[in-house]
């Protein structure tokens, strides 16, 4: 297949962000990376790591007919659509946490529950992204903890195949490549590919001979790092608080990322972090210090290395 030259937009989401004039341009902006590929990006919401029930239907999650919209705009700019829903969880625990009891126990939350409000949740987008003809779709993202429950992704995974035609993968958390044992079941294999600066080189070793045994297309459903010093060492923590604003930390961070990852041909491309629906001024992007590139040093990088490809 092409080469994911892509960009994770609207994250996370919120209610009455998307379906404006702001998000309309944010995405016309995106357009003009180089980008051949989007991930609308969005979440669901269960009250904690140990909740079972997930409200996909109620503020601030965005409505449906958001949803439609941001496919829409993507598709008029001639983009091809990953439709990525992800469950949250509202206390702020990360979703990798979330776990239960591997057997039922009375009175304790349990699988089978939450993989029951979990499907309703994936197979309702996985008809969207049918009826919207999404090339792809994403049907979970960095959930270390589920990853062990085989028989329920694959399950999972045969529903969603019933009501959706397109391709489907599943994005794997850093490091966690090695961990997931039904990637046969997906078309495509992705992670988060947060990884430490100079450490290329040793994680795509470590990855590559998981992409060999499945045989499937590879690329990152996530990767980036926000313009602060210190963010290259560690660029999945979006909250270092020590770093102080730094264009060039994110410029080389994508600088080295692209020229190692370029050396293996089986790594087919990125959906880069992030694109907010909500976009900052040019004039604030030297003391803006998140993941996004707009309007900095890196994103003539990123620019340069889409239109290469």
């Amino acid at each position: 297949m092409e080469y994911i030259k892509g960009m994770t937009w609207g994250w996370v989401g919120t209610r009455g962000e998307w379906k404006t004039e702001e998000a309309q341009q944010s995405m016309i902006t995106m357009s003009e990376m180089a980008v051949n590929w989007t991930a609308i990006a969005f979440q669901g919401l269960q009250e904690t790591a140990f909740s079972t029930e997930i409200d996909f239907k109620n503020a601030p999650v965005v409505t449906d007919d958001e949803v439609y919209w941001a496919i829409n705009k993507a598709k008029e700019l001639g983009l091809s659509v990953c439709l990525k829903p992800v469950v949250n969880c509202k206390d702020g625990t990360w979703r990798a946490h979330i776990n239960f009891f591997d057997l039922d126990v009375p009175c304790e939350p349990k699988w089978s529950d939450w993989f029951a409000s979990y499907e309703a949740f994936i197979l309702h987008y996985a008809k969207i992204a049918e009826e919207t003809n999404c090339e792809m779709f994403c049907i979970g993202c960095e959930m270390v903890q589920t990853d062990r429950k085989e028989m329920e992704w694959r399950a999972l995974i045969k529903k969603v195949r019933e009501v959706y035609s397109g391709l489907i993968t599943y994005n794997c958390d850093k490091y966690q490549e090695t961990e997931v044992k039904w990637w046969d079941a997906v078309d495509l294999i992705s992670s988060s590919g947060y990884y430490p600066i100079g450490s290329w080189d040793e994680q795509c070793a470590r990855i590559k001979p998981v992409i060999e045994k499945y045989n499937k297309p590879f690329f990152f459903m996530e990767a980036g790092c926000p313009s602060r010093n210190g963010s290259p060492d560690i660029p999945n923590d979006w909250n270092l608080n020590k770093g102080q604003v730094s264009e060039d930390a994110q410029q080389q961070y994508f600088e080295e990322m692209f020229r190692e990852t370029s050396r293996h041909q089986w790594i087919n491309g990125f959906m880069l972090w992030d694109w907010p629906a909500i976009l900052y001024s040019k004039e604030a992007a030297a003391q803006n210090d998140d993941y996004c590139m707009y309007g900095k040093k890196a994103e003539k990088t990123v620019k340069a290395f889409y239109a290469s490809k």
